[in-house]
């Protein structure tokens, strides 16, 4: 009858979706050894070094303004003139900065998980527009200005990347970095003092810096100058870009294939907020907001504004797998549910077409065998190559579901036939896996195909007669 053929779908889609749960467990696994993997990446940093942002170089001139300031007494209410002391700094960005940096990669291991870390060589050439120290004054007549002892600062957000102590050769003379940037907000990196009179008479200076840099799936860089170009090559195949900007699309300045990669970005301080949030997260800091609030025409607003600055501008590439075990596991298992809804669908055709009904229970253990590849899966390909793994765990489940079927539909042929329907299933989902650009076209392809197989299969059948002999002459044993 119509309502036994009704009861039976119903308890196939219930099955669905008590085969839903180990799924969903198993994406829960994979999540758990990502979890696992990241903090091996941060044991990895604690133990060596972390990913790297460089900064600068940056030529700051500090100076101690000394002026008299009128004031009302309050005891006396008379006018009396206050002896002010305020510390301020120059900020002399690059006018030019030019960067070209080769990276080598590794790979160091934690337990079994793999992680990418990287050496640069970064050599950084550039020029200064000096301003002239004498014409620094205040906008008071009566003040006093005392110059500090310059230092050229370098930001850097992990020094025990630096294998060596670098120098910059500046105004054709080499100056030796020390610890600390000496930047509030941006105090990790280093710092290299340079002689105030070397800078007395102003206008323009070079600079040439060589630097290198170890660290782990990542670097970044600031634009700082007011132009900026910045190369970078490596032989990794498999760069990932992020940040405000991206490298140039000339074909002359982009190149990514096989060999690796070398890419230029050019970036001007027009495009680029570095400067203004440099400045201002330096500037007014909580430490220095009182003594800078007359450089700003609005005040306490500007100040409290600049304190919230968290971000600056920045750009690099990270030197990471594209699609690794887990992130492909994880895709993998979303197929999940498909692949079960696909197996039952052909089940309760063939049910139907063949007069031989399938036991819940059957449909029960195809359906946790078809679950079981994708932990089969996770497991392996934390020991060997994914494509080893896939092979291994599909070819497991495929003859276990061909074996078995073979008995429960009383022929091995159909069990055969399965088995190959299965193989294809297989086949198209590795297609999918390493195809992540096409894999919506590719899935949508392959539902229509399903579909349209299952509607030219049925066009002929008369679902009202079927409903009346669901019931075979012979029951189905399980063996």
């Amino acid at each position: 009858m119509q309502r036994s053929l009704f009861l039976k779908a119903l308890s196939i889609l219930v099955l669905m979706l008590l085969i839903a749960i180990p799924l969903m467990m198993i994406e829960g696994t994979i999540r758990s050894r990502m979890i696992y993997r990241d903090e091996a990446v941060r044991s990895i940093a604690e133990d060596s070094v972390s990913s790297q942002t460089l900064l600068g170089p940056l030529l700051i001139i500090p100076y101690t303004e000394n002026y008299q300031e009128e004031e009302i007494e309050e005891a006396s209410k008379q006018k009396v003139m206050r002896s002010r002391k305020t510390k301020r700094q120059i900020f002399v960005f690059p006018d030019q900065l030019t960067l070209n940096a080769s990276v080598d990669t590794d790979q160091r291991y934690r337990g079994m998980h793999k992680v990418l870390v990287y050496s640069g060589q970064h050599s950084m050439t550039g020029d200064y527009e000096i301003p002239k120290l004498d014409a620094i004054a205040h906008e008071k007549n009566n003040s006093t200005i005392t110059l500090g002892e310059p230092y050229i600062s370098l930001g850097l957000s992990d020094t025990r990347g630096l294998k060596n102590v670098p120098k910059i050769s500046f105004a054709k003379t080499d100056y030796e970095f020390k610890q600390n940037s000496k930047l509030d907000r941006f105090s990790h990196g280093l710092h290299a003092p340079v002689p105030l009179a070397n800078l007395q008479q102003g206008g323009k200076m070079a600079f040439e810096l060589n630097l290198t840099i170890d660290g782990i799936e990542q670097m970044a860089f600031v634009p700082i100058a007011k132009n900026n170009q910045f190369t970078v090559s490596s032989k990794w195949q498999h760069p990932q870009f992020f940040g405000r900007f991206l490298p140039s699309a000339k074909p002359t300045e982009r190149k990514i294939d096989a060999n690796g990669f070398s890419v230029v970005w050019n970036i001007s301080s027009l495009s680029s907020n570095a400067q203004q949030q440099i400045f201002e997260a330096e500037c007014c800091t909580t430490a220095n907001a009182n003594a800078n609030r007359n450089s700003y025409p609005n005040g306490p607003e500007v100040v409290a504004a600049a304190q919230a600055v968290g971000q600056i501008d920045s750009f690099g590439v990270a030197f990471i797998e594209p699609v690794n075990a887990y992130s492909q596991s994880d895709r993998a298992t979303k197929y999940g549910l498909l692949f079960v809804a696909l197996s039952f669908a052909a089940f309760f055709l063939f049910e139907i077409l063949k007069q031989l009904p399938i036991h819940p229970v059957q449909y029960t253990l195809v359906g946790l065998a078809l679950v079981l590849f994708f932990l089969l899966l996770l497991s392996l390909s934390e020991h060997i190559a994914f494509w080893k793994a896939y092979l291994v765990a599909s070819g497991a489940c495929i003859s276990l579901i061909a074996v078995y079927l073979s008995n429960a539909l009383h022929s091995w042929k159909r069990g055969l036939g399965f088995g190959i329907a299965l193989t294809v299933l297989y086949g198209v989902l590795f297609g999918l896996l390493q195809s992540e650009n096409n894999a919506l076209i590719m899935g949508s392809a392959l539902l229509f195909a399903v579909l349209a197989a299952i509607m030219l299969v049925t066009r002929k059948v008369d679902w009202y007669q079927i409903g009346k002999s669901v019931t075979p002459e012979k029951p189905t044993h399980i063996v």
